[in-house]
């Protein structure tokens, strides 16, 4: 009985944590509704009076960007804002040919009046972080505008972003991101379906009510003043953007997050760019859960309410692990169940992973129907999005829990850039890329057993029991056979 009991203990930990979150992310859909009908009272700077209009620099981190680098150069060239109150840095750690041709774009930007610089360093240390923190040194702007290389600002952003720094308390000011090849494939369609839940649901709804909300690393502008306060980029973590994030906040910094301001930029079109996206940001997220959690708890200033949903913002990709856990763990669990008859009032518990399931579909229909509209076919649209996305998303669990146990366990690896595409279109092809991996992960094998696991799970709702089987398992296992299937087969054929 001692393994059943253990297995039972976990299971259900594993549950209600997942619960837990998901009770949060229906308080984040309670204020983001609430926000939407608040108006905007923000004291801004007159841009019709010439003293009003402040020094930008606009930083644009890149490191081997050979398809995307001429579009974002010229991209910039076009902002809209007065030319002898903007710096442009190019802060260029790429080690290929993409120096020499990025050198040549920016002298020639230089003849039409723009003052940009082409900023090089021998040594990438600290990566991103390092980058931005010696253009920092040097930047004439009180405020500086950060854009990844795949990222294209309108014209008018500048003027939509800097106007809210009239207020002295504010220290960031964050847009949300747009995807200009959300509809490529299914990969950049769930992609794209979990950062809209980011940044209409969880960045309005935190932010509506003063919680913390982290910059997105892009796409957004600092107080210079702000993050030199705050301790200035720190590269002790892989998601510098989240570090930087709270401890200005910490500091009592306010951020402002303009959902109405949206700034293109393109999704991961291969898995394996995914993965690496994706394996940073998740265990970026766990070391700074490591780094940020004491702090958060201690500091005085800050609601209890605040202190929450700040852990549990940290706490984001752990819940991949225990998603991992509940998915390994309910086969055992269907033939507990099935075995020992007067254990079945514990296994009400299950419910709870029904429950959370509904609210998430809940909080996802409000942001789904804010972008594409409402009606029965929106809906029914929705439904299979939904489904698609809660498959794919389990299939990468595994995956994501690997780089939150090495981040909670303080396991330090580099920071490896998600390579870019320039691809929006179906006749656009990835293939030729260079910088895409061509080799196999090991965790890829793990995947492919996964899959046969719960194809196994599947099985098992037919022969349990004497009752002619327990089909109540058997969706989520089919979902999670999908899941890993997807995962698996793509990176196969992708060559990760």
């Amino acid at each position: 009985m001692i393994p059943q009991t253990i297995i039972i203990v976990i299971y259900t930990i594993a549950l209600l944590l997942i619960f837990l979150y998901a009770l949060a992310q229906l308080n984040l859909l309670f204020n983001y509704i609430s926000a939407q009908k608040k108006g905007d009272n923000c004291s801004k700077f007159d841009f019709t009076n010439p003293d009003e209009i402040p020094y930008v620099t606009i930083q644009l981190p890149v490191y081997n960007e050979m398809y995307v680098m001429e579009r974002l150069l010229d991209n910039i060239a076009e902002m809209d804002y007065p030319k002898n109150k903007l710096e442009i840095q190019v802060l260029d750690d790429s080690t290929d040919e993409t120096v020499e041709t990025t050198y040549q774009q920016i002298e020639r930007l230089k003849t039409t009046g723009l003052d940009i610089k082409h900023i090089t360093r021998t040594d990438r240390s600290g990566f991103k972080a390092g980058a931005l923190k010696e253009g920092l040194e040097v930047a004439k702007g009180e405020f500086i505008a950060i854009f990844d290389s795949d990222f294209l600002p309108k014209k008018d952003w500048l003027k939509r972003t800097i106007l809210y720094f009239k207020d002295e308390n504010i220290g960031v000011v964050q847009t949300r991101w747009g995807h200009i090849n959300r509809n490529y494939s299914i990969l950049t369609k769930i992609q794209a379906f979990a950062l809209d839940a980011h940044f209409t649901l969880e960045q309005v709804g935190r932010n509506s009510k003063g919680h913390f909300i982290n910059f997105n690393g892009t796409a957004g502008v600092w107080r210079k003043e702000c993050i030199i306060d705050a301790g200035n980029w720190e590269g002790d973590t892989l998601t510098e953007d989240l570090d930087l994030s709270y401890r200005a906040q910490l500091k009592n910094w306010k951020f402002k997050y303009l959902e109405d301001v949206e700034t293109p930029a393109e999704l991961p079109v291969v898995i394996s760019a995914a993965r690496s996206q994706q394996f940073r940001w998740n265990k970026g997220g766990a070391e700074n859960f490591r780094k940020m959690m004491w702090k958060v708890l201690k500091n005085q200033n800050i609601s209890a309410k605040t202190k929450v949903h700040g852990l549990l913002h940290l706490l984001n990709s752990t819940m991949f692990l225990n998603i991992l856990i509940v998915a390994v763990l309910s086969i055992p669990m269907l033939y507990i169940k099935n075995e020992y008859a007067h254990l079945k009032a514990y296994f009400y518990v299950m419910s709870f992973f029904v429950l959370s399931t509904v609210i998430f579909f809940v909080c996802y229909w409000i942001m789904y129907k804010n972008i594409y509209g409402g009606g029965i076919k929106n809906f029914i649209g929705y439904i299979g999005m939904f489904f698609v996305f809660f498959s794919i998303a389990m299939g990468f669990s595994l995956h994501n829990s690997i780089a939150v146990l090495e981040g909670h366990l303080g396991k330090k690896s580099e920071f490896i850039r998600t390579p870019k595409f320039n691809i929006s279109t179906l006749k656009d092809s990835w293939k030729t890329n260079k910088y895409v991996k061509k080799t196999v992960s090991a965790h890829v094998i793990f995947e492919g057993l996964l899959m046969a696991y719960f194809a196994f799970g599947m099985y098992s709702a037919f022969i349990v029991g004497d009752q002619g089987g327990d089909f109540g398992l058997f969706p989520f296992h089919l979902m999670l056979f999908l899941g890993f299937g997807y995962v698996f087969i793509k990176s196969l054929t992708s060559k990760v």
